[in-house]
């Protein structure tokens, strides 16, 4: 299954197409996520995570708003995202169908998998 895990490494995080943000509460770090620029007026969310002691906070849903307000304000028009198909998905599942991702077919280089699942939303 290791060869479907596409989070990125402090490496990419830090590449020039990939701005990344923080969450924090008091000094503890909260969550965190990226954007990563695809060109053509797209993007993709990347590395969305909540800390297990800041989950169920609202961090991850003031996270993703921030990414999407965002993507908008770079005038994409189209925000996509890979993730997982596991049961420890669910709840970022929940929370990008909250934010009103639909299912799609893989984009960029991806390739689909029993593995994976691919979604966008709109802008």
């Amino acid at each position: 299954m290791g060869e479907h895990a596409f989070a990125l490494d402090a490496s990419g995080l830090s590449s020039a197409d990939v701005t990344f943000w923080t969450a924090w509460r008091d000094d503890a770090l909260a969550g965190f996520a990226a954007l990563k620029q695809l060109g053509g007026g797209q993007g993709e969310v990347k590395s969305m995570r909540a800390a297990p002691s800041a989950r169920g906070t609202g961090v991850g849903r003031a996270l993703m708003e921030h990414v999407i307000d965002e993507a908008r304000r770079r005038g994409y028009d189209a925000l996509y995202l890979e993730t997982g198909t596991a049961e420890l998905h669910q709840p970022a599942i929940a929370l990008y169908r909250r934010s009103g991702f639909v299912n799609c077919d893989a984009f960029a280089d991806y390739q689909p998998s029993p593995h994976n699942q691919f979604m966008m939303l709109g802008l």
